[in-house]
């Protein structure tokens, strides 16, 4: 490893050397980046600034590429992904501010270890390509000039620094960035070959047998649809035929997403994604996929997505993401979702950049699970990977055409508590009848609290032991046995910002003796039920 890793240095440090062969002044080859922009974004970005997550931020204009931005921040800038929103917004003063940016880039690019990241840098050179049009077309002979230098430059180091560590689904952007540098410059075949060469070995690690990628998010299966749809542009307009596996690949996980969206066309509410405008997703899917098809199962995905009559419950039944997959992962373990028609009733948190809220929406509170002793089944690292997971994960999972019952359980709190928690699931009566268990055996009784997230458009009453949602004109009953239950104030981020709302609250009862086990040991069980009811008209 440690060869490795200086051999990777010596090659990045040559690919950094100047070049002696003169630059052609435009690139070779150009294709349109169709990507969806944000035009209030785009309108922000020509005012000088722009926001991610709920702050606003400066552009660097005219005071070079240096700034005290937050590291999720700084990727976002540097990977010239924004583009999209100032072509989205098309004005003339949209395709002045594009190209001034990037002439800043091209004559003094910021010193800093986060724009030379492999997939920063790929995202860059594949946004400039794909907007170059647009943008720099137009531009003088010297300016696309020394853009071609940097596409040439930057190139050479991508070349270098594959193959990268398992990044996600960011490791196809760094493919697509020395894609886009071949076209620009197609007579440097290396870059070529190294893309050749390394997109199997990234697919192999990334799509799971079932079409899901390896991050487990929905997010993530719509960027990787949105590279691998990207990458099948370039290579029309390459007028090559791409590898054989891209199509598959690209044919496999469209409808994966399509099947992790809920009744309202967005997505279900899972490890670091939020619900996304349905009109983004069906126009990525528009341009990615020849047939309209659903995913059935996701096995190795580890999702159950079961639709019955008008509803639909998805429950995140495996393990997180292995490590490499898991930057965004949530401790959301045996988390559920359900909707009835287009409306969300219960609902996970959701995720945002912001460094202080980050840490709570991904613990399992933020999440409809139960969560014993205040603790999360999963933790995070510094440097937001996992560093503990539920060891075991158990789904069992039958149907008949008039319902479908799911038995699941998980050991993520043994390690500190001594405690396995089980939670059973039916869904019946035609969608109308959610059913749950959540049982917690071990040696002693624990305090846990079982959290059910209601969606902000879901109007909530507590009336003695019910609990009574308006949803949409219609009545929706809940009620639980063996808890103590409140309805307690919430925040829900999936529509990317906070919005107030409750969350219903059943708290832990004394458990019972239960037989004892092998050893000779008593040990103690604990149990609610709940009931989720649709009221008759």
């Amino acid at each position: 490893m440690v060869f490795r890793n200086c051999w990777r240095r010596l090659k990045v440090m040559a690919a950094s050397l100047p070049m002696r062969r003169k630059t052609s002044f435009y690139p070779v080859f150009l294709y349109r980046d169709s990507g969806q922009g944000d035009i209030d974004q785009g309108m922000r970005l020509v005012g000088g600034r722009f926001r991610i997550g709920w702050h606003d931020y400066f552009l660097p204009y005219r005071g070079g590429w240096q700034g005290n931005w937050p590291p999720e921040v700084k990727r976002w800038l540097y990977s010239f992904v924004w583009l999209r929103d100032l072509h989205a917004l098309g004005s003339h003063e949209a395709r002045l501010a594009a190209r001034t940016l990037i002439s800043a880039w091209a004559e003094n690019a910021p010193n800093d270890s986060i724009a030379q990241e492999g997939p920063v840098m790929g995202m860059r050179l594949a946004s400039w390509l794909g907007h170059y049009e647009f943008c720099l077309m137009t531009a003088t002979e010297e300016t696309q000039r020394r853009v071609m230098e940097v596409i040439r430059h930057e190139g050479r180091i991508l070349a270098a620094l594959l193959p990268l560590s398992p990044q996600g689904w960011r490791g196809l952007a760094a493919l697509r960035g020395l894609l886009a540098a071949f076209m620009a410059v197609p007579e440097q075949q290396g870059f070529f070959l190294r893309y050749q060469r390394y997109f199997p070995a990234e697919m192999e690690r990334l799509i799971l047998e079932d079409g899901m990628v390896a991050d487990r998010s929905p997010e993530a299966q719509f960027q990787c649809v949105q590279e691998l749809s990207c990458m099948m542009a370039m290579f029309s307009a390459l007028q090559l035929e791409p590898p054989p596996l891209l199509p598959v690949m690209l044919a496999k996980t469209c409808p994966v997403l399509r099947a992790l969206c809920h009744g309202d066309g967005k997505f279900a509410v899972f490890n670091g994604s939020n619900e996304r405008s349905a009109e983004d997703i069906q126009a990525l899917l528009d341009r990615a996929e020849r047939y309209r098809v659903i995913a059935t199962s996701l096995p190795k995905g580890g999702f159950v997505r079961l639709a019955l009559g008008k509803s639909m419950l998805f429950v995140d039944a495996t393990q997180p993401p292995a490590r490499g997959f898991d930057r965004a992962a949530h401790a959301g373990t045996l988390s559920f979702e359900f909707s009835n028609q287009q409306n969300r009733i219960f609902v996970n948190c959701g995720a945002c950049s912001e460094q202080t809220w980050q840490q709570g929406l991904r613990s399992s509170a933020a999440h409809n699970v139960l969560v014993a002793d205040e603790i999360s089944s999963s933790d995070f690292g510094a440097d937001g990977h996992i560093t503990r997971r539920p060891a075991h994960v158990e789904c069992v999972h039958k149907s008949t055409e008039e319902a479908h019952w799911l038995d699941l359980s998980h050991d993520g709190y043994y390690p500190a508590l001594g405690t396995v928690w089980s939670r059973q699931l039916y869904l019946g009566q035609n969608g109308e009848d959610l059913r749950g268990s959540d049982i917690v055996e071990g040696e002693r009784d624990v305090r846990f609290v079982i959290r059910f997230h209601i969606h902000p458009d879901v109007r909530v009453v507590q009336e003695d032991d019910d609990v009574i949602l308006y949803v949409a004109g219609e009545i929706w009953r809940f009620r639980q046995v063996g808890g103590v239950m409140s309805v307690e104030e919430d925040l829900y981020v999936g529509r990317g910002k906070p919005e107030k709302t409750y969350q219903i609250a059943v708290s832990s009862r004394g458990g019972r003796d239960i037989e004892a086990d092998d050893e000779g040991v008593t040990k103690r069980r604990q149990k609610v039920t709940w009931l989720l009811e649709r009221v008759p008209d």
